[in-house]
């Protein structure tokens, strides 16, 4: 009976022992694992931006609206060469997930109009930057670099100066429309202001500019800016008139302007 007691007093003490090791191996194997100091120090990476690729440029325009934007393109008579003329030519490119762009350029009889898209899809490499951000960093950077006026109901900035007779005249700023000059026929067309747009992506701009590069008819550039997500799409649409004093109409290469930025957006799903 002795015996039979000390067998069975030994088991017991061995089965406590190995519980006992059992159970501190995962108290510890718990502690390790737990690690509650690195929940409270790891970084949230900022997120990627909408966009991983970009749409084909020369083929993003529409046929229908080339026809609008470069009157010219109907004219031509050979069909090889109006078939080459919608295609447009692509800017040079090394990454066409990152940038890419096309160029058109169209004579009629009437005028020379050009037209160049670019389309830009910005990456941070900072993990606290997204790169929604970024891109609002560089779209800002394009509006302040444009100069616009003051929004409408504000006086904009003008420099003073003074004529030989000495009376004081002011010159709009930079950013302003330049005024229009008469047409042939005598009509003033109405100018219509740069100013920032609320209707086109996540935020836009346009800018129209006056000028004259050394002949007597008046060129007019209308750029459009806008951000969707990590994209930026600038276009940029020119006209020349033939006809000397002729001036392109304001709202009318705005609205083949914006028509073609609006068509853009769409086409990124914006």
């Amino acid at each position: 009976m002795q015996r039979k007691a000390y067998v069975t007093g030994t088991a017991a003490l061995l089965a406590a022992l190995l519980a006992g090791c059992s159970g501190g191996s995962g108290g510890s194997g718990s502690a390790d694992d737990a690690n509650p100091g690195d929940a409270g120090t790891s970084a949230v990476a900022a997120q990627p931006g909408r966009y991983r690729t970009l749409p084909e440029p020369c083929g993003a325009v529409s046929h229908g609206t080339l026809d609008a934007l470069l009157p010219g393109i109907r004219q031509i008579p050979d069909p090889d060469q109006r078939d080459k003329a919608y295609q447009g030519e692509a800017e040079l490119t090394y990454d066409t997930d990152r940038k890419v762009g096309c160029r058109w350029k169209v004579a009629s009889t009437d005028a020379t109009d050009r037209l160049s898209v670019d389309l830009e899809r910005v990456v941070s490499y900072d993990n606290t930057v997204s790169d929604d951000d970024q891109a609002r960093q560089l779209f800002e950077q394009k509006e302040t670099a444009a100069d616009l006026p003051a929004p409408s109901g504000t006086p904009p900035a003008t420099t003073r100066s003074e004529d030989p007779s000495g009376t004081p005249s002011g010159s709009p700023s930079p950013g302003a429309s330049a005024p229009s000059s008469a047409s042939p026929s005598g009509a003033a067309a109405p100018e219509l202001p740069s100013r920032t747009l609320s209707d086109l992506g996540d935020e836009a701009y346009l800018d129209d500019r006056l000028g004259t590069s050394g002949s007597t008819a008046a060129q007019r550039t209308v750029t459009v800016v806008f951000r969707t997500s990590n994209v930026v799409v600038t276009i940029q649409y020119e006209e020349q008139p033939m006809a000397a004093g002729a001036v392109p109409d304001s709202k009318e290469l705005q609205d083949r302007a914006r028509n073609l930025a609006t068509e853009l957006d769409d086409a990124l799903g914006g």
